[in-house]
């Protein structure tokens, strides 16, 4: 995925007009066209609400919201970017229940002054994120209003297509422990931007973080514009998994959530986990996907295996020894700046 490193559309021109200049109405009518079309949608934007098809009468709802500050820099991130890693960030949601993503509902809180070509780039984004990550997956709807801070809440959708669900709740002992999509990557790429893409006071510098797209594309696009394995989750599901979720705040902290709903020990082989078996367990942000899987079933691709549930008290360990379940938390880790 090549997201973080192309030219990108949608971006601010200096006389672009804003959204207090357009109002809501015109806005939406530039904006709604950019979306693209979801295969599951029986009524898609323009009522009041949308009318989406569940094959079997059940659908996987998940939301999420990203604000800027504590997830987002736009002094970092294109409006692309932010749309892309908005349909990401959901998508995984659903797919680690086992689900097909169907349908996308977008919420916007801009600023007035904010450049109609943002709101158009993260649309372009969502359509493109869609189209690489859950094809035939659309946005179905939404919503647009004012704030002092840009905001982007998504609600998604997804079929089981006649599967149950797969809850962090199944893992057993003897289950195999296994992980699809990259450990650590976007961690790096956040501590690279803070690192070498600020100024000297601190602040978020624009043309430092292009620099480092150059130097570090692959680190830098995992944290901005991430491309989860999305269709991994249908996989796990079929192939028998017992439970499973999405990795967003670090594979330690988000293994201790499956340890505590199925009552039992996670443990990792550290020589599974990568040349920084630390980076691995606390780096968020991958949205990779943690599932387990019964002792003598097949792992299937893309997944990895990585370790094995054991009895015991709930908790993560390496190796058999204990190890801290470090990871994300915006209340604890955002310094409260914007940039």
């Amino acid at each position: 995925m090549e997201a973080a490193g192309r030219a990108q559309p949608g971006g601010p021109g200096t006389d672009a007009p804003t959204v207090a200049d357009l109002g809501e109405l015109e806005v939406l009518a530039r904006v709604i066209p950019r979306l693209g079309p979801a295969e599951a949608a029986l009524l898609g934007p323009g009522d009041d609400a949308a009318v989406v098809a569940a094959s079997d009468g059940r659908y996987v709802v998940t939301t999420d919201l990203m604000v800027h500050g504590p997830d987002f820099r736009l002094a970092w991130s294109t409006p692309f970017e932010l749309g892309w890693k908005a349909a990401a960030t959901n998508l995984t949601d659903v797919a680690a229940m086992g689900a097909r993503p169907t349908a996308l509902v977008v919420a916007i809180a801009a600023p007035p002054e904010t450049p109609v070509a943002t709101l158009e780039g993260i649309a372009d984004g969502l359509r493109e994120g869609l189209a690489a990550l859950a094809p035939g997956a659309g946005v179905v709807g939404g919503d647009l209003s004012a704030s002092s801070v840009l905001t982007i809440a998504v609600t998604a959708f997804g079929d089981l297509d006649g599967r149950a669900p797969v809850l962090r709740s199944g893992a057993r002992a003897g289950d195999t422990v296994a992980h699809a999509g990259s450990r650590g990557l976007a961690a790096e790429g956040l501590a690279l931007l803070f690192d070498e893409a600020t100024d000297a006071s601190g602040e978020p510098d624009p043309a430092l973080a292009e620099d480092l797209r150059a130097r570090h594309p692959d680190a830098v696009a995992a944290q901005l514009a991430p491309a989860p394995p999305v269709a991994a989750g249908v996989v796990a599901a079929v192939a028998g998994a017992t439970a499973m979720l999405d990795v967003s705040d670090g594979l330690a902290k988000d293994a201790l959530r499956v340890a505590r709903a199925s009552g039992v020990a996670i443990d990792f082989d550290a020589a599974a986990l990568g040349p920084d078996p630390r980076a691995a367990l606390a780096g968020a942000e991958d949205h990779g996907l943690l599932a387990t899987f019964p002792p003598d079933a097949p792992i299937p691709a893309p997944f990895e295996r990585i370790g094995r549930v054991v009895a015991g008290e709930p908790a993560v360990l390496v190796d058999g020894a204990e190890a801290t379940a470090a990871g994300w938390d915006p209340y604890a880790d955002w310094d409260g700046r914007t940039g």
